[in-house]
């Protein structure tokens, strides 16, 4: 069985073309820009160029690409955005008008004289064309993808409390990191960066979407050290958003979930420690500006094994904690994608033996 596996960050997107018939080092791997920062990176060019934008296609992830809009803004440069494409930057088109996107409609869209960039999470021509150059068939059964979705927040409630109440209902729900997992049919409505991803993809294809930071700490999970520590803590640090589980016997207790660049060292630490020992509350993250945290069971326990991964781990590197940088597989980048197909085989029990023995193959 072959499943294409693209976990999608801020910063890059990492992919695997998982083959059950051989080992997982042997399987085809990437690790590109991530849609948000090419989708930047068109905006940018033609600022240079002092060019007219339109922006196309569906809703995607944000961030770099915002702030490339922003910056067209501030140059003085008119931009236009269906609105699809609008809703990447808010789901209320009042305050994407305001910071001087204009959204328009489908047959304003084709009137205008503008250089056009599409917006979009997946873009499988491009990862054909990169595997075709080396001679690879682009050919799989089913397509996995994580993205980062904060939900459609009713009007007036914080964004951070509509994310973090989700994270806490799922584990409420299933107790498993493949509760953050969905097949295409059941990806639930509020999830609209999903939703809109799914829709952007062929309905023949078999699609799972998972959030990305479960996707990572469930990857993480397959390194030898980390399976071996039932009672530990294990945190993504991403290029944003900053997420750490409890475990003990094997079992989600607690987590909170945080933003990257608004985290200190210090403040991580304490965090960590306190998430550790059971005291840790959701006022404490939320009134930092992170999104929450939640306590399952407050029954203290030692700080003895925290496993870590994502591109901003190096931020526990100066901090007085026992921290291990997991590397499943040997590849801490793809902590994720390996995530994913643990979540494949959870919700497909008809493929779940081939998926799980295939990878327990490439385990120590």
């Amino acid at each position: 069985m072959k499943i294409l596996c693209i976990d999608i960050g801020a910063g890059t997107q990492d992919i695997l073309l998982f083959d059950s018939t051989t080992e997982i080092e042997n399987c085809l791997q990437l690790v590109m820009p991530s849609p948000t920062v090419l989708v930047a990176n068109q905006i940018r060019a033609a600022t240079r160029r002092g060019e007219t934008i339109l922006l196309t296609g569906t809703t995607m992830g944000g961030g770099p690409n915002s702030w490339a809009a922003e910056d067209h803004v501030r140059a003085g440069l008119p931009i236009f955005a269906t609105r699809a494409a609008a809703l990447s930057f808010n789901d209320e088109l009042d305050k994407v008008e305001a910071s001087g996107i204009r959204v328009v409609s489908a047959d304003e869209a084709r009137k205008l004289d503008a250089t056009r960039v599409e917006m979009r999470d997946v873009n499988l021509d491009a990862i054909a064309r990169a595997l075709e150059a080396f001679g690879a068939p682009f050919q799989f059964d089913a397509l996995a993808v994580a993205v980062f979705d904060h939900g459609n927040a009713p009007p007036g409630m914080s964004d951070r409390t509509f994310r973090f109440e989700f994270l806490a209902e799922r584990i409420r729900a299933t107790g498993k990191l493949s509760g953050f997992a969905f097949m295409r049919a059941e990806i639930p409505e509020r999830l609209t960066r999903m939703r809109a991803t799914a829709d952007a993809i062929a309905a023949e294809t078999p699609l799972l979407l998972m959030d990305t930071a479960p996707a990572a700490v469930r990857g993480a999970l397959d390194d030898p050290r980390v399976a071996a520590a039932p009672n530990a803590l294990v945190a993504n640090l991403g290029n944003f958003h900053a997420l750490a589980f409890r475990f003990t016997d094997g079992k989600i207790t607690g987590l909170f979930e945080h933003h990257s660049g608004e985290i200190k060292p210090a403040q991580l630490e304490h965090f960590l420690r306190r998430l550790a020992d059971g005291s840790l509350t959701n006022d404490e993250i939320f009134n930092s500006q992170g999104h929450g945290a939640v306590m399952f069971d407050t029954q203290p326990q030692p700080l003895d094994f925290l496993a870590v991964t994502g591109p901003r781990r190096a931020m526990l590197r100066a901090l007085q904690l026992n921290s291990y940088f997991a590397v499943p597989y040997g590849d801490m980048m793809l902590a994720g994608a390996f995530g994913l197909l643990h979540a494949y085989a959870d919700l497909n029990p008809n493929d779940a033996d081939e998926i799980e023995n295939a990878m327990a193959k490439s385990r120590p």
